[in-house]
């Protein structure tokens, strides 16, 4: 089968590899779309960072070169051993990520953080291939009114969801998303289906106007920092938001979202980042801003989403820039999200087509 292989920095290849077949209690996928993550870029030009490299992954028993993409999503081809959850030709969305479920803190109920975390596409073969194995126990079922296109944004999602959920927004908080790209519009969603009042934030006006798009009440342009403080001081009754959702990653962006919170309000840093932010952390203790991270997911987060999504409170179809055909994947796909001015959101990698 055709698949892109992460073989280190700068290095990712298409192939032809042998098809996998699943073990007891996985299912054979044919993928039908997997999207391409910033987290994925990062990986190509300079990680190593998160992929398994040096020695095999303790759950897995993979390391590189590995197959990459872990927003993804197929149709069931084949069944493992023991398999009765799932039917040939079940469409399904993907939880990629593995935990132990034996370690103090998936015994403590903190399966997003349990250090022995396998996630595909880091840890084990992702979704940019033609066909992937996975834990059966690991899939949810679509609904008809969820395309094939749609489904591996269920994925980020995903992690909109568990960070919402970790942030403890009540109906009718105030709440700033500092960042519109696809996971600060999929955050700014997922707070308006908890009941919030939401405000966007972003340096891009095309951005800002898809936010409007989808849901926020109000729009923040932040090139001038100071003019976007005053005016979410403004917004907010002079009080700052309950809640500032930080996605997008950048060095200045946590120091933002703890600064324009309100007394005794709470930070939540979604953001993953290739610099090191600079906080002032007495704009922490002075004010006792909560500041919560938020990563990967807990249990019941992706079949939140798909139920999200499936009810049109969550909508990913305007976060679909391009489609692209698994043999195009690195020219039209991975090389132009490197492009700055690539003014796209998700490319859907289609292996079928």
């Amino acid at each position: 089968m055709q698949a892109i292989v992460y073989h280190g920095n700068k290095d990712i290849r298409l192939e032809n590899i042998p098809e996998p077949s699943p073990a007891p209690g996985e299912v054979k996928l044919r993928i039908t779309n997997t999207s391409i993550c910033a987290t994925d870029i990062e990986e190509w030009q300079y990680g190593p960072l998160w992929v398994q490299h040096g020695s095999p992954n303790a759950l897995t028993g993979k390391q590189t070169p590995l197959v990459i993409g872990h927003e993804t999503s197929g149709h069931v081809v084949e069944l493992g051993e023991g398999v009765t959850n799932l039917a040939m030709g079940d469409r399904v969305a993907v939880n990629t990520v593995l935990i132990c479920g034996t370690c103090f803190w998936c015994m403590r109920g903190q399966q997003s953080v349990c250090p022995n975390m396998a996630v595909a596409g880091f840890m084990a073969d992702g979704g940019l291939a033609e066909f992937m194995v996975w834990p059966a126990d690991h899939m949810v079922l679509l609904p008809d009114n969820i395309s094939d296109v749609e489904a591996p944004l269920i994925e980020p999602a995903t992690v909109a969801v568990h960070g919402v959920r970790r942030s403890g927004v009540r109906a009718g908080d105030n709440v700033a998303v500092i960042g519109c790209g696809t996971v600060g519009l999929l955050t700014l969603q997922a707070f308006k289906a908890a009941g919030a009042r939401v405000i966007a934030v972003d340096v891009r006006e095309q951005s800002l106007l898809l936010a409007r798009e989808l849901g926020a009440d109000e729009t923040v342009n932040c090139k001038d920092e100071n003019r976007a403080a005053a005016k979410i001081q403004e917004l907010t009754g002079n009080i700052g938001p309950d809640i500032t959702a930080e996605t997008a990653g950048a060095k200045e962006t946590p120091r933002m979202a703890i600064e324009w919170t309100r007394r005794g309000g709470t930070a939540l840093l979604i953001g993953i980042y290739s610099t090191t932010p600079e906080i002032n952390f007495n704009n922490v203790v002075g004010p006792e801003i909560t500041v919560i991270g938020s990563v990967a997911t807990s249990p019941g987060d992706l079949e939140a989403a798909v139920e999200l999504v499936g009810q049109g409170k969550i909508n990913v179809k305007p976060l679909i820039s391009e489609t692209v055909p698994l043999s195009r994947a690195i020219e039209d796909g991975f090389e132009r999200m490197l492009d700055k001015n690539k003014e796209v959101f998700r490319i859907v990698i289609q292996p079928g087509s």
